[in-house]
């Protein structure tokens, strides 16, 4: 939902309009609408980037990947449920936050701090190991199976 702007900075894009069946009705247009309307106002630069804090000479700003998405779902004939008319439907959405790192600024420069995530830094080459260790052993099971 953002594009950089001339400083980098994500700024908000307007969301593209979604295309609706014919048989989807004003209501559920509006309904849409209201739901980007409302998703779009509480996403912006500034869930990506929070408040910079400043502690003995080194400024921080952190950093988030913003994530948003929803969806609208259109019902008809006998099979939509009770009432479920043509183009009648419901629709929903969200957005979620995932901390990414932070800008650290000190003696006037910045630089980019991600976060790192030690377990998968420990988990995925011990994962490999044991799958590597474990392999021979059960090709050796699967062949006396096969053969007795």
């Amino acid at each position: 939902m953002t594009a950089p702007d001339a400083r980098g900075r994500p700024t908000s894009r307007p969301a593209s309009r979604p295309a609706l069946p014919p048989s989807a009705g004003p209501a559920l247009e509006a309904q849409l609408e209201r739901l980007a309307d409302e998703i779009g106002g509480r996403v912006s630069a500034a869930v990506a980037y929070g408040e910079p804090v400043t502690a003995e000479g080194v400024t921080v700003i952190p950093v988030a990947e913003v994530s948003v998405g929803f969806g609208v779902g259109i019902g008809s004939g006998p099979g939509a449920g009770a009432g479920a008319g043509d183009g009648e439907g419901m629709g929903g959405g969200g957005a979620i936050t995932r901390p990414r790192g932070f800008i650290e600024i000190k003696a006037g420069t910045a630089t980019y701090r991600p976060l790192r995530r030690p377990w998968l830094d420990v988990a995925l080459p011990l994962a490999a190991l044991l799958a590597g260790a474990a392999a021979p052993s059960l090709a050796r099971r699967l062949a006396r199976r096969r053969r007795g």
